[in-house]
């Protein structure tokens, strides 16, 4: 495989514009880019420098090189209409607050959109109801001596709807040679001959917009690879999130990986089977951590690097595997090299982006007061990155990506290839807020859904029907994410106030309930399980509330022990009959297993009634039969056995 290609085929429109940058760059390397062939009519230029950005002015097919120290690559770039762009896909973050990342306050909370502040990312909501973005996903298999990739594009905004009438297009990765092969249609047929060696297919669905691609991996011996599914590990994983610096008080003597390490037994019997740790390398002193000063040294307030390995070889040892905190758009200004830069180096002023750069005034989102954003343009400051990437690859199981929208999505490309090779099980989960469809295109597994929180959150409240969260599970799909994208399901985070203070203890189990029983992987906000209502610092440890945690326990081994009620299950919206719009229902289905979840977000217990679905009446959370002459009895949360 070539060194520095620039990576898989793009696929954007007109008025779209994407990176081009070497891969494995060489910063003392010479590379420069040329368009070999653009549709006619097409006047667009590129730059000189290593990376440059490309923005095509006419719609067809582009042809790319890069002319590099170890040879010229080609890159494809797909370019569509202008009207078929997607809308609002590459504006500006507006408002956010990651980890309050590089700020001394505690977070603010956006007063126009009500989403919290964790970061905008792609600056638009869901498409309007009746529009949906085509979507698409590859399936193969053998037929005789050919490998069948089959493309089932679709536009319904639910998982498993019949294909759509749309164009599928595929192209064999600039990287690999692929000959012999045919396409009819909405299949494309491989002598399994053909095969010398991998090859890399990718696939649109093209309709009123384009889909974000699906690909795949052809292998000489005619099996296939899916290069977008998320990890298998990961698809029921249920996650907590530590945030170090705030989880437990040690002892006198004892490092904070060493008192986390003597949570984890409770954690296990919690039912958690995996850790994401908030940034756990070298900062600047305040507590959150987002303000790295040295991306290859551990923390020394939490223990260093040795302590670090201990506690993730312990939780090996449980079978639990851990995520760290990537934080990779910025540094903090106490960075050795960020200093540097102030004190004039040459060398280190450009490894930052300026505002002002006689004033030394770097650029940041939000005027963050502490921290300075890379400049992705330098090649130097991209090894950097990569280097550090593939160190602690080579520890951990996977990264959770703050701010992923403001890193280049094709450098994310270029991480996720480097993680896979590896440990081709390495997950990936981004931060996007609200959805970037685009970064689940050779990019992260999982991804927050902070659409689904918002929506729990204003269910809560009683300022939305219950209902919503049929419209919340149909989002992703408008918007575009293809069916095997993963998401993670919560209601608390350290960026956000406690789901309990922000809307009463009255909607905490049945919002729990749907975060453990919707398609997806849920996670747990240390303390959550026993009603934690500070949003950082210590859970109170000494005085739990006993019977939620004891609902939490119930509620993680539920999940565990019914396939129904997993991240990959059928989802069915289910009618119900009942005096308030705070009750809601859906049935989840694994082979001939079925379960009814219905969920009172309200004050009161209400009466059900499901006119269409038989179940059995004892519920699976709590053990009790819960019929009445009109139906059944829910308080907040229960989950029935259906036929």
């Amino acid at each position: 495989m070539s060194m520095h290609h620039p990576g898989p085929p793009r696929f954007l429109a007109v008025g779209e514009s994407t990176e081009l940058a070497p891969r494995k760059p060489d910063p003392s390397g010479t590379y420069t880019w040329r368009i070999e062939e653009a549709p006619d009519g097409s006047h667009t230029v590129v730059g000189d420098d290593a990376v440059e950005t490309f923005a095509p002015d006419v719609p067809g097919r582009y042809t790319i090189v890069l002319s590099a120290p170890d040879g010229e690559h080609e890159l494809t770039i797909r370019t569509f209409p202008a009207e078929m762009a997607i809308a609002d896909e590459t504006a500006t973050p507006t408002n956010g607050h990651s980890g309050a990342s590089g700020s001394s306050e505690t977070g603010k909370t956006s007063g126009t959109t009500g989403r919290s502040d964790s970061g905008v990312g792609s600056g638009h909501g869901p498409p309007k109801p009746g529009k949906a973005r085509p979507r698409l996903t590859l399936e193969s298999e053998q037929d005789g001596s050919t490998v069948v990739l089959r493309a089932q594009p679709q536009t319904e905004p639910h998982r498993g709807a019949p294909a759509a009438d749309l164009d599928v297009e595929f192209y064999v990765d600039d990287r690999d040679t692929l000959d012999g092969y045919t396409v009819d249609g909405r299949e494309l047929h491989v002598p399994i001959e053909a095969l010398d060696d991998d090859a890399r297919v990718h696939a649109i669905a093209v309709g009123e917009q384009y889909s974000v691609p699906d690909s795949v991996c052809l292998h000489p011996d005619g099996t296939v690879d899916r290069l977008n599914e998320p990890p298998a590990w990961s698809k029921e994983m249920t996650l907590s999130e530590i945030y170090v610096r705030g989880y437990v008080d040690p002892e006198p003597g004892q490092s904070m990986f060493e008192a986390i390490t003597e949570k984890l037994d409770y954690m296990q019997d919690l039912g958690v089977d995996t850790l994401w740790f908030t940034p756990v390398l070298q900062h600047d002193g305040n507590d959150h951590g987002y303000n790295i000063t040295a991306f290859f040294s551990i923390a020394e307030d939490l223990g260093g690097e040795d302590a670090f390995r201990t506690l993730v070889a312990e939780a090996h040892d449980r079978d639990m595997r851990v995520l760290f905190d990537l934080v990779l758009n910025h540094s903090a200004r106490d960075h050795e090299f960020y200093q540097r830069a102030l004190a004039g180096d040459e060398q280190y002023l450009e490894w930052y982006d300026w505002k002002d750069r006689e004033a030394r005034e770097p650029e940041t989102y939000f005027d963050w007061e502490l921290i300075a954003n890379f400049d992705y343009t330098n090649l130097e400051v991209r090894r950097h990155l990569l280097d550090a990437v593939q160190k602690w690859a080579g520890i951990v199981d996977g990264f959770r990506c703050d701010m992923a929208w403001a890193v280049p999505m094709p450098f994310w490309q270029e991480i996720r290839e480097t993680v896979k090779t590896v440990d081709e099980e390495f997950l990936l989960m981004d931060e996007t807020i609200p959805y970037v469809a685009d970064f689940h295109n050779l990019c992260f597994d999982v991804h927050f859904d902070a659409g689904l929180y918002f929506d729990l959150l204003q269910i809560g409240r009683g300022n939305q029907p219950a209902k919503q969260l049929y419209e919340s599970l149909e989002s992703r799909y408008r918007i575009g994410f293809p069916d095997h994208a993963g998401f993670l399901t919560y209601i608390e985070n350290h960026d956000e106030e406690r789901y309990v203070s922000a809307v009463g203890t009255h909607a905490v189990r049945a919002a729990a309930t749907a975060t453990f029983t919707l398609p997806g992987m849920p996670m747990l906000y240390a303390g959550q399980e026993f009603g934690e209502r500070k949003r950082r610092g210590e859970p109170d440890w000494d005085h739990p509330d006993e019977e939620l945690l004891e609902f939490y326990r119930q509620l993680s081994s539920t999940r565990e022990e019914i396939d129904a009620l997993g991240g990959e299950a059928e989802f069915e919206p289910v009618e119900v009959e009942t005096d308030s719009e705070r009750v809601v229902a859906y049935a989840r289905g694994s082979g001939t297993d079925r379960y009814v979840v219905v969920l009172n977000f309200g004050h009161e217990p209400r009466a059900v009634r499901l006119p269409e679905t038989a179940v059995e009446p004892v519920d699976e959370l709590s053990d009790e039969n819960v019929a009445t002459e009109a139906g059944v009895t829910v308080e907040d949360a229960v989950i029935l056995p259906a036929e």
